[in-house]
């Protein structure tokens, strides 16, 4: 086994409709307003962006983000990532009930030394703080849903 590869999925479901969660999902640049472990997000042109995320655990995660599918009729959007990690994420929007389901994917290899260093005794940790991340994300979209 890779200790440093990681599989990651969530489903977000949220009470606005699919193309307004597409909306507030392709502005990558507008993240750090409602998920706070994005700290920062600097677009470099129209398809790429350096990004650097942190979560409960005391480490940032920097990586570039190259846009690589963006298919707003099957509601798709997806990234390559490189960097502090490598690999690839990708968000569908799918109608649920009255309102969405975001699902999230990622696929990544951590570059970062420390976290290759502690791969073994720290996974369970890192893979705790992912999810605490993707839960504040999920309460902070649900927030800043209901108030646009």
């Amino acid at each position: 086994m890779d200790w440093t590869h990681y599989r990651f999925r969530s489903l977000w479901a949220l009470s606005a409709s699919p193309d307004t969660v597409y909306e507030v999902l392709e502005r990558a640049e507008e993240y750090p307003r409602w998920w706070p472990q994005v700290r920062e997000v600097v677009r470099l042109d129209d398809s790429s962006g350096n990004i650097r995320i942190r979560s409960v655990l005391p480490y940032d995660l920097r990586f570039t983000a190259r846009e690589t599918r963006r298919d707003r009729v099957a509601g798709v959007l997806e990234i390559a990532m490189t960097g502090d990690v490598e690999g690839w994420a990708r968000w569908t929007i799918t109608a649920h009930g009255d309102g969405a389901l975001a699902r999230y994917e990622q696929v990544v290899d951590v570059h970062k030394p420390l976290l290759r260093r502690l791969a073994v005794p720290g996974r369970p940790v890192f893979r705790a703080n992912h999810r605490l991340m993707m839960r504040a994300g999920r309460r902070g979209l649900a927030r800043y849903l209901e108030a646009v």
